[in-house]
Parts: C-alpha cells; structure tokens; sequence
C-alpha cells in the first residue's frame, strides 16, 4: 500500500490507474480506523479496480468547544489496520495540501436547505466544512466512486445533493452500519463512554428500533412517537440532540404511505455524542 502526501504524487498516482483503465474508488475519513471503516474499503473494492483511503482530521467541520483538539490520531496503527485490507492508497494531506489559503479565506461548498436541520441545527457550520472538504478531495481524486457509511445518514445525503447540483460524475455508495454485538454502531467516539454509559449506549439503536416497528405496524403519529423516544432516552441518561421521523429521500415529513422512511437521531451520552439510523418502508 502506497502512503501518499503530496498532491502532485497523488496526480501522479492517479495518472498511472487511470492510464491503465481502472477505476478509482475513494473512502474519506478522519482516521482512527474501526471495523465500520474496513467494511467501506471492502465495499469500495467491489465498485472500482482501485481504492484510496484518505485520513484527514478536518477542522472546518469542527465547531467552537467540540473535540478538535481531543480527536483521537491513530496514523500508525490505521495505516497497519488498511494493509490488511484491499487499500492500494492511503492519502494523508496536510492542511495545506487541503487549504492552500488557510481556513478563513477558504471557498466554501455550502448545501443549502438539506444541512439546515438535524445535525446541522446543533452543529452549526458542520456540514459546510465536511462539503467543502469532501468537494476538495473529489477535485483532487475524481473518483468513479466515493463510499460513506450509513450511520452519518444526513451527511451521505447531503454529499449525494452536492454531486448531483455540481453535476460531478462522481457514484456516491452507501455502506450498511457496522455494529457491535449489542447493537451499537461502530464510531470513532465510542472510546468516549466510560464502562457504564458503554453498557447504556445500545439503548439509541434500541429505540430507534422500537420506533421502527411501530411504523411498520401502523402507527402514524409521528411526533407523539418522537416524544416517547425522547422520554425513552432522557430516562436512559442520553442528553437528545433529535429524534425524528422522516422521509429517506429529503428528510421531510412523510406525507404518504409507500415512502421509504428513515428514523434517525442524536444524543450525548457523557462526553460522546452518537448518531444512529433506522431505514424502513411502510
């Protein structure tokens, strides 16, 4: 596996792949590589003769009093982690290599409308820096495809809204949530939680669950089974960011049946903020 920092190595990289007919799959993170992230490489490999990882903490997503600082830099034991799996290239971009400007004259790559709730109401500024970042990358790489996971739900919608408005020809693949035995998703954040919240966590995908089910079962007050969810979670001891029942196409509320539904949600369960999703159709 390659290690590539240079931008003028990385072209000269991607020249040769493309020279050679294959095409370039992409799969973006920030590091600290889990289970979750080599299930993307290995989707990654089913759509493109070639993967790039890229491992890049981004500080534009990042908003004022969030764990920047704290954001745990595992490069080492991430590039170990990606030679056992079919990466062929790990980028790892300084901030100039990403920001050639800095951060504050930056162009910015804003998604209106899609990035103004959720996760972006508590998290404002959030999403502008992951599509300004994500769009940094995809010029640079051009990649055939580029992989997200599902559990950041919103964000691999908002990315899809920006190819499709930008008219990048860019395949956006969503990879199903990789979890514990327990349920709970694979983050980076879980090192977070102490033993007794660790043992709480699974309740977030417990009751995403529960309300999933209720939805395949009829029920169809929306925001009386949010409430409940949140009363669940609040007893629990999750701080709730969201929990919301929407369309999976745009996240607005369902207004007909035989729509593909999403039931997502955020909450802080001592230092770590979780984020988990339910897709269903009713």
């Amino acid at each position: 596996m390659q290690i590539i920092q240079a931008k003028d190595e990385l072209r000269e990289q991607l020249r040769e792949w493309r020279n050679a007919d294959e095409h370039i799959a992409l799969v973006p993170t920030m590091g600290n590589l889990h289970s979750g992230h080599a299930s993307l490489v290995e989707l990654a490999r089913q759509h493109a003769e070639r993967v790039i990882v890229s491992v890049y903490v981004n500080p534009t997503q990042f908003g004022e009093g969030e764990d920047f600082d704290e954001y745990p830099r595992t490069l080492e034991r991430d590039t170990r982690r990606l030679k056992t799996v079919s990466a062929d290239a790990l980028f790892v971009p300084a901030d100039d290599v990403i920001y050639p400007f800095g951060h504050d004259s930056a162009t910015i790559v804003s998604v209106p409308g899609l990035t103004e709730n959720f996760c972006g109401a508590t998290r404002p500024g959030h999403f502008d820096g992951v599509t300004t970042v994500v769009a940094r990358l995809f010029a640079m790489m051009q990649p055939d495809v580029a992989v997200f996971g599902q559990k950041d739900y919103q964000q691999q919608l908002v990315i899809r809204y920006m190819c499709q408005d930008l008219g990048l020809p860019i395949a956006i693949v969503t990879a199903d949530t990789v979890r514990d035995d327990d349920g709970l998703a694979k983050s980076s954040r879980n090192q977070y939680l102490d033993d007794e919240q660790r043992r709480v966590a699974p309740r977030l995908y417990e009751t995403l669950r529960e309300a999933a089910e209720s939805l395949r079962s009829g029920g169809r007050d929306y925001e009386a089974m949010e409430a409940r969810a949140i009363r669940t979670l609040e007893a629990a001891g999750f701080d709730v960011d969201y929990f919301a029942i929407r369309r999976a196409e745009d996240l607005a509320v369902p207004d007909r049946d035989g729509d593909d539904l999403v039931v997502l949600a955020a909450a802080t369960l001592g230092r770590a903020r979780l984020i988990d999703n339910v897709l269903l159709t009713v």
